[in-house]
C-alpha cells in the first residue's frame, strides 16, 4: 500500500512538472490512471526479473536480466549498458584503491616483498 501511494506520489510530481514545462493539465483521475498502469507494469517488470535469474539458475536479480528485460527499448538498453559500465569501472577504482590502502598498512610491500621480508626475518631469528 506504501509503495502504490510512493508511485501516485512520483508520478503526480512528474504531471505537475510537465504541466509546468508544456502548460499540459492532467486530471486527478488521469494522474490515478497513470499511476495504476505504472504499479502493475512495475509488478510484471519483477516477476520477468525473477523468472529470468530463475531460468539461469540463480536466486540474484543481475543486471544481465535487466538488460534482457529492456531489450525492446534501444534508448533504455543502451542507457542502462551505459551506467552498468561505469558502474563496473567505479567498482573496479574502488577495489583498486582499497588494495593500494592494505598495501600501504602492511609495511607498503607487495605480498611477493613481505614473503621475502619474512623470510629474511626467519633466518635472521635462526641465526
Amino acid at each position: 500500500q506504501r509503495l502504490k501511494a510512493a508511485v501516485h506520489y512520483a508520478v503526480g510530481f512528474l504531471c505537475q512538472e510537465v504541466e509546468e514545462d508544456k502548460g499540459v493539465q492532467f486530471s486527478k483521475q488521469s494522474i490515478a490512471a497513470i499511476s495504476e498502469i505504472t504499479f502493475r507494469q512495475c509488478e510484471i517488470f519483477a516477476k520477468d526479473l525473477e523468472m529470468f535469474a530463475r531460468h539461469a539458475k540463480r536466486t540474484t536479480v543481475n543486471t544481465e536480466d535487466v538488460k534482457l528485460l529492456a531489450r525492446r527499448s534501444n534508448s533504455l538498453l543502451k542507457y542502462i549498458t551505459q551506467k552498468s559500465e561505469e558502474l563496473a569501472s567505479s567498482n573496479m577504482e574502488q577495489k583498486e584503491k582499497k588494495k593500494k590502502k592494505s598495501s600501504a598498512a602492511k609495511g607498503g610491500r607487495t605480498p611477493g616483498e613481505q614473503e621475502a621480508a619474512v623470510t629474511e626475518n626467519e633466518d635472521s631469528n635462526m641465526a
